[in-house]
């Protein structure tokens, strides 16, 4: 690949628009979901499969054993944003990235410094009583005591800002997401497998050429990208913006 062509792209363009899953944050020891060691691979045989136990019914028929899965396995407080983290962030304060879109909850893309984040699936770091609605951040959650965390002021029981299957994404969200990259002039897809609907289903809205796809295994867009560079996402924006 030639990366002097694609930085040359990127430093000419006004309107980047950047769309990641979970493989941007596995650099940062945070694993991901259908790669081979994924997590829904790893957690095969178990009781009940995760894609049973990230589902609103568990959340609300089983609690505990949600949260026992949830707080063992999605949760990641001491990880760090990385390189690809950090040159998304340096591309937005250069003003050229106007906005980014993300699959991940994990909260990485802020810490890096990034502001402009949509978030489609939620984030771990918001949390809220179901009763009262009382906010918890992150770490006030883990302080909670009991097998299913409850809500100090009602003891109402608090769920994760997270997006769950059986659940929506949120309608204002997604409108935003679909604008900024209806309108990018260079849209960066990096770290999804683009197999998760109807988040896979943004790239639709781009009109554009030049559609930059970073990701390790083949995709079923791969055909619309202009270029596609089957590498590490922490590797390849470094050396794309730094």
């Amino acid at each position: 690949m030639d990366f002097d062509t694609l930085r040359r792209i990127i430093g000419d363009s006004p309107n980047i628009v950047f769309f990641g899953g979970a493989g941007t944050s596995t650099e940062s020891g945070i694993p991901d979901f259908r790669s081979n060691a994924g997590l829904f691979r790893t957690m095969a045989g178990s009781e009940h499969p995760p894609e049973e136990m990230l589902s609103r019914t568990f959340f609300d028929n089983h609690p505990a054993e949600f949260y026992r899965f949830y707080k063992t396995h999605m949760l990641h407080p001491g990880a760090k944003p990385n390189a690809g983290h950090l040159a998304l962030a340096e591309l937005e304060a250069q003003g050229r990235l106007k906005a980014l879109v993300t699959q991940n909850i994990d909260g990485l893309h802020q810490a890096a410094g990034s502001r402009n984040v949509l978030e489609l699936h939620g984030s771990v770091h918001r949390n809220g009583c179901m009763a009262c609605g009382a906010f918890y951040t992150l770490d006030e959650l883990l302080a909670l005591e009991g097998p299913v965390p409850r809500c100090v002021r009602c003891q109402g029981i608090v769920k994760p800002d997270v997006v769950l299957y059986e659940e929506p994404l949120d309608d204002d969200v997604f409108a935003k997401a679909a604008q900024a990259i209806a309108e990018a002039d260079v849209l960066i897809v990096a770290g999804t497998s683009l197999s998760v609907y109807p988040a896979a289903g943004l790239l639709r809205h781009y009109g554009g050429d030049r559609l930059l796809l970073i990701n390790k295994s083949p995709t079923k867009y791969d055909g619309y990208a202009r270029y596609i560079i089957p590498d590490s996402f922490a590797l390849v924006m470094d050396r794309l913006v730094r």
